[in-house]
């Protein structure tokens, strides 16, 4: 699902990864864990697409995405990758259904499937009486539930979360987690999730430890999963040179 060799970034004279290998397989729930300034969240943006390495490769559901040029690396996190952050980044004059449906919007699916795939997922969320209020209706595990949503629209390759938990309360933290799992069990979603909470931690099948830029230990708790047995999809022949200017996420 997301393969990673020799990564190297640096921040001018600083260091934050000094070459990671790293496999990330299929309906995995992975954590990544480590110190402030181990690079957790360096790691992350890159795996996500939007960061990149120094040096390095990455792929990425079978695609090379350090040959694709700006606009097709765009199209591609829309397809293949959800984020969920520490705080939802909702938009407050939406409803939960509407913030929903926003990333097939912008993906250009008709509005109808949008519609019905959004209100799934927030059933699955046991959020539908909830679908027509505004973030500021909802409380805090609400919103994130409903950002956990948001990042499934497009049922995308994996979901990469950002210390998800980490702004909720210790029961909505325990609801979060386990939806976690249970996402994997009803959909085969894959997550990779940065995290200071050992809890959540000791849940998911590894546990990445990172520390000045490096793995120093992985704890695994289940088998990793076997490698697929197809193809890698070819990498799109790579653009023109993206210009300086940062597209939108």
């Amino acid at each position: 699902m997301i393969e990673i060799h020799d990564i190297h970034k640096s921040f001018g004279q600083l260091e934050v990864l000094g070459g990671i290998d790293l496999h990330i397989y299929k309906g995995e729930v992975v954590s990544i864990v480590g110190p402030s300034g181990a690079g957790k969240t360096t790691l992350l943006q890159i795996m996500g697409t939007l960061d990149r390495p120094d040096s390095g490769s990455l792929t990425v559901a079978g695609t090379d995405v350090l040959r694709l040029g700006r606009r097709q690396l765009s199209r591609f996190r829309g397809e293949h990758l959800g984020f969920v952050f520490q705080f939802h980044q909702l938009l407050p004059e939406f409803t939960a259904l509407e913030n929903v449906m926003i990333p097939g919007l912008i993906a250009g699916r008709a509005k109808s499937a949008v519609r019905e795939r959004a209100e799934e997922l927030l059933d699955f969320m046991k959020l539908s009486s909830r679908a027509l209020h505004k973030p500021a209706q909802l409380s805090g595990g609400e919103k994130q539930r409903v950002a956990v949503a948001r990042a499934l629209m497009n049922k995308p390759d994996v979901v990469l979360a950002d210390e998800p938990s980490g702004s909720l309360d210790s029961h909505n933290k325990a609801e979060l987690h386990q939806l976690f799992f249970d996402l994997r069990e009803r959909f085969g979603q894959t997550f990779v999730i940065v995290t200071h909470d050992e809890e959540l931690a000791r849940l998911t099948d590894r546990t990445i430890h990172l520390a000045d830029g490096r793995i120093v230990a992985c704890d695994e708790r289940t088998a990793a999963p076997e490698p697929s047995s197809e193809a890698p999809a070819p990498s799109p022949e790579p653009s023109a040179p993206a210009s300086a200017e940062n597209e939108a996420v």
